[in-house]
């Protein structure tokens, strides 16, 4: 197996399990355990050739000409964060099995964590600058999801959240340009080797502070530490991969892998020592103060991350090799923990160390499993704990900073590792036992009975007692890391390291400093009541939450008051800004004019001024009728007369595609037309002859300086190339359609994109609460009398037309989509005739109910994006995504038919045009649905009941025969017009 295989094996299983999860619910946790666990055995053979010196590379085109890849390379540093990718991932999703009830929704719980676990694998192996910064954002965009689906307090931790780590995304991001603009390469490797880092310090500084921005973003270090605690409103799965594995450990990785062009750079080291001591000592001294055994691991990985980040900071090989073992010791005993927390609040219903005292009688397996994670975390031997934490002294030791400040950076740490190791003595003795430090109780506060708390099930603890049982295990065996890892250590440093690990070094300097923090830590244990009555609960006025959650409704407020200054529903307010840009643009192009070359005659023909004189007669029609109807059937006349204009000067593609918006247009006008009144408003003559003046100038200064401008310069080269070069490329006669989805087929996706976002946007704005008005009975029945009122009699002739027509509307469909790469047509035109035959489906019909869909259609938009994106992969046989592949294919008849996937791409914006168009036909369309006091005073009024039954709503019928339909969850004598409005 491949690193790419890998990697879209891990994307692979996000659908796949969405299917599984159909049949086995939320035990699809089992089935995404062992699929994880198989894709991380089989990374297990590359230890060995990368412990060696072997890195393993691949690379796959994405945009050749801009040099963008789907680079990917392992070497020991991206291997050692891939492992714990997966096999934390794999623990975690067997533990999801048994923590969510089965009556818990989860299917869109295991799709946000694997495709977590896909971003985290993409991220740890990606060796192109713009892949990094994708999948950094898309495990951004997963803890958001995987926070915001937990509840309803989720939203604004998640909100916070995504705020705090996205600005560190934008440091990123400015730092990946920069980097691609000074070294001319996206290649993580090739930029990272480049001499520029040694050339320019302004330049390494910079990128240095704009990586450590986002780094400490995402890894939760000070000032940006508070997110971290704050997102713990999210269940106990998603916080043991988040800080074991995934989030919190990306910045990490990210401080890792720039680490080798950094060592040395003053700013860089100034701020990961500082802001790393800093966090680990605040992080200690909140776990302290917390009661809420959550907030406590919570703020224990604060410290133990800001631990990390000091470490790397020093930046010696020792170091660096120290930081590695300790992000995997730290994701042993993590992730135990956290998965025994929401074990204890499962069975006990508490996370509150105050009233969870004496658990050892009733769960004496998750008081065992709880220990030996504690006992890693607080350092203590024989555990990995203590393994790593010994290096980490050894590797603070080893700064070259002066004795005088390496001692002060390790006094601070040692004293960071105590409160370590007093918050760990902290969760342990407070919750399994009944221990009376100081002669009294600890933490008095109304215990609650421990007769209701039993122990989990093996199904439940085994994912948590794996971690736990390795940590300890291996404390006896380091040594079995020493190749990985120094292949680690000598990809975060400049020159090679070769790691020695042993539970015994003999009687060391940082031996010494651990056992220094063993006995404090353990005085603090014995007397922690009185520690803890030392302890302030609030030390400033204000919290980080606080802060951040003001900034947050500043700006908005700030954005509201900014949008005030120029919110107005007067359309003359908005076209005064555009009204003095177009003025300018005006002067400036008739100045230029001269200039552009000298004016062809024999552009105008008479029959322009035809045109001319109808488009005026019908946009004059159209702006002083009061006619609702009149004004949709002259500005129907108008575009009818562009898309005729269109067809006369050969451009025949964009005059039938003009013809077609006009014709949908119209319908969708029509259906919106059953909501308004019949007639306009009415205006005061001042309005009029202003809006008429501005309207009629504007009018005059667009028309001279298209006269003005137009035939002025022959074909440009641009499209003499097109035209010279198309059939030879793509075997297409149709230049146009070819641009569209050949030659630039990323553009048209990113369209295609935007135009299922907007069938979206419209199927959610029809269906909110602002698409009915309480004033709709009584609006509609002012169009009782004429025939856009009676829908059975005004469609008797449209209906007899229609039967006969439809299968050639549908015939013509498919046709313009096939020939659209040789002739006039193409995946958009033929969606919109095919959208025309919906349309006089939808107005031939009686009623609603006659022609409701029987499908999704918004499947059908989705369907279509799916396809232009899965069609784009087949284009990788030719070198790059979306570039189209051609096939020659005999007829039967003789001939050949040169197929290209240019036309599957072409059906994918064909799905997608129709969708959106069924959004709008079916939404609108559809009869309204009316609060009963809102019926009754438009049925006391106008109309009387039918008593025929129409599925779970009667059906009234008015004095013009019009269907609509009655909510019949209202009650009609209890409910008010307020809470009508309200609804």
């Amino acid at each position: 197996m491949t690193v790419m295989v890998l990697l879209f094996l891990t994307l692979i299983l996000v659908p796949v399990a969405a299917l599984v999860h159909r049949a086995l619910g939320r035990d699809t946790g089992w089935f995404a355990a062992v699929a994880l666990t198989g894709l991380g055995a089989a990374t297990l053979p590359w230890i060995g050739s990368i412990a060696d010196g072997e890195v393993l590379e691949e690379h796959l085109p994405w945009m050749p000409t801009v040099d963008v890849g789907i680079s990917l390379r392992l070497d020991g540093l991206g291997l050692v964060f891939l492992l714990l990718v997966l096999f934390i991932g794999a623990l975690v999703m067997a533990y999801s099995a048994r923590y969510f009830s089965p009556q818990k929704r989860t299917n869109d719980y295991y799709i946000w964590m694997l495709l977590f676990v896909f971003a985290m694998s993409g991220m740890v192996m990606a060796d192109d600058l713009i892949l990094l910064f994708v999948f950094w954002e898309f495990t951004t965009l997963c803890s958001f999801f995987l926070i915001n689906r937990s509840g309803d307090k989720a939203p604004a931790p998640a909100q916070r959240t995504l705020l705090i780590t996205m600005a560190g995304g934008l440091g990123l991001l400015t730092a990946v340009l920069m980097i691609i603009v000074a070294t001319g390469t996206t290649r993580i490797s090739e930029a990272l080797q480049h001499g520029i880092w040694q050339e320019d310090g302004v330049f390494t500084s910079v990128v240095a502070v704009l990586v450590v921005l986002a780094a400490f973003t995402k890894s939760a270090q000070f000032p940006f530490h508070l997110w971290l605690p704050d997102a713990m409103v999210a269940p106990a799965p998603v916080s043991a991969y988040l800080h074991a594995a995934a989030m919190v450990k990306a910045g990490i990785y990210l401080l890792l892998r720039f680490s080798p062009v950094f060592q040395g750079v003053a700013i860089w080291q100034t701020l990961l020592i500082v802001c790393g001591l800093i966090t680990a000592l605040i992080g200690a001294l909140f776990a302290l103060q917390r009661h809420d055994i959550k907030e406590i691991m919570a703020y224990s990985t604060v410290s133990q991350l800001g631990f990390l980040v000091t470490v790397i900071g020093v930046g010696t090989p020792t170091a660096l090799a120290a930081a590695t073992i300790h992000v995997i010791a730290h994701a042993l005993f993590k992730s135990s923990l956290f998965m025994m927390v929401g074990i204890i609040e499962h069975e006990a219903h508490s996370r509150d160390i105050r009233r969870l005292n004496g658990l050892q009688r009733t769960m004496r397996v998750s008081g065992v499993i709880t220990v030996i994670a504690c006992v890693s975390m607080a350092g203590i031997p024989p555990l990995m704990g203590f393994v790593s934490k010994e290096h980490l002294l050894a590797g603070l030791l080893s700064a070259d900073l002066g004795a005088g400040l390496t001692w002060l950076i390790t006094g601070l740490a040692v004293l960071a590792a105590v409160g370590t190791f007093a918050y760990c003595g902290r969760i342990v003795l407070g919750v399994f036992t009944s221990y009376t430090g100081a002669g009294r109780r600890d933490e008095v506060h109304e215990p609650m009975p421990q007769d209701g708390a039993h122990e989990a099930p093996l199904s439940f603890y085994l994912p948590a007692l794996l971690p736990a049982a390795a940590g300890l295990v291996l404390g006896f065996f380091p040594q079995i890391f020493d190749g990985l890892v120094s292949a680690a250590a000598s990809a975060a440093s400049p020159e090679e390291y070769q790691a020695h690990f042993a539970l015994w070094h003999g009687f060391t300097v940082d031996l010494a400093l651990s056992a220094v923090i063993i006995v404090v830590g353990l005085i603090l244990v014995l007397y922690r009541v009185r520690v803890d009555s030392l302890i302030p609960r609030t030390i400033l006025p204000f919290t980080g939450v606080q802060v951040v959650e003001r900034l947050r409704t500043g700006s908005i407020s700030f954005g509201r008051r900014v949008g005030d200054l120029t919110r107005t529903d007067m359309h003359g307010l908005h076209l005064t800004v555009p009204g003095i840009l177009l003025v300018g643009i005006f002067i400036a192009g008739l100045m230029t004019a001269p200039f552009v070359g000298e004016l062809t005659p024999g552009h105008t023909r008479p029959t322009d001024w035809v045109l001319i004189g109808l488009l005026v007669f019908f946009l004059i029609g159209t702006v002083i009728t009061q006619s609702r109807t009149a004004a949709v059937v002259l500005a129907g006349g108008a575009g009818f007369v562009v898309a005729a204009w269109y067809f006369l000067l050969g451009a025949i593609d964009v005059g039938m595609t003009q013809l077609l918006v006009e014709i949908l247009t119209v319908v969708v006008l029509v259906l919106v037309l059953r909501k308004l009144p019949k007639r306009f408003h009415a205006v005061s003559r001042t309005r009029t002859v202003v809006s008429a003046t501005v309207a009629i100038g504007f009018g005059v200064m667009a028309f001279i300086a298209a006269f003005a401008l137009t035939g002025r310069r022959g074909q440009s080269p641009v499209a003499e190339w097109y035209l010279e070069n198309t059939y030879d490329a793509t075997h297409a006669t149709n230049t146009v359609n070819s641009i569209l989805v050949d030659f630039r087929a990323l553009d048209t996706f990113g369209e295609l994109t935007v135009l299922g976002v907007a069938g979206f946007a419209i199927l959610a704005l029809l269906n909110s609460a602002f698409s009915t008005s309480d004033n709709a009975p009584a609006a509609s029945q002012l169009w009782v009398g004429t025939p856009i009122y009676n829908a059975e009699d005004n469609t008797t002739a449209m209906r007899l037309v229609f039967n006969w027509m439809a299968p050639f509307i549908i015939l013509l469909s498919l046709v313009l989509l096939v020939r659209g790469h040789y002739e006039s047509g193409g995946g958009f035109i033929a969606a919109l005739v095919a959208g025309g035959f919906f349309a006089l489906r939808y107005l031939v019909a009686p009623s609603d109910s006659a022609v409701k869909l029987r499908f999704d259609y918004a499947m059908v938009i989705v369907g279509g994006i799916m396809t232009g994106a899965a069609i784009g992969v087949v284009g990788y046989l030719e070198g790059s995504y979306l570039r189209p592949i051609m096939w020659d294919i005999p007829l039967p008849w003789g001939g050949e038919y040169a197929f290209t996937t240019a036309l599957i791409f072409d059906l994918g914006i064909y799905l997608a045009v129709i969708g959106a168009v069924l959004v709008a036909l079916d939404r609108l369309g559809q009869a309204q649905r009316y609060p009963a006091e809102l019926l009754r005073t438009h049925r006391r009024a106008f109309g009387t009941p039918e008593g025929e039954q129409h599925g779970s709503a009667h059906r009234y019928v008015d004095p013009g025969d019009v269907p609509f339909e009655v909510d019949p969850t209202v009650d009609e004598d209890e409910t008010s017009i307020q809470e009508v409005r309200n609804r």
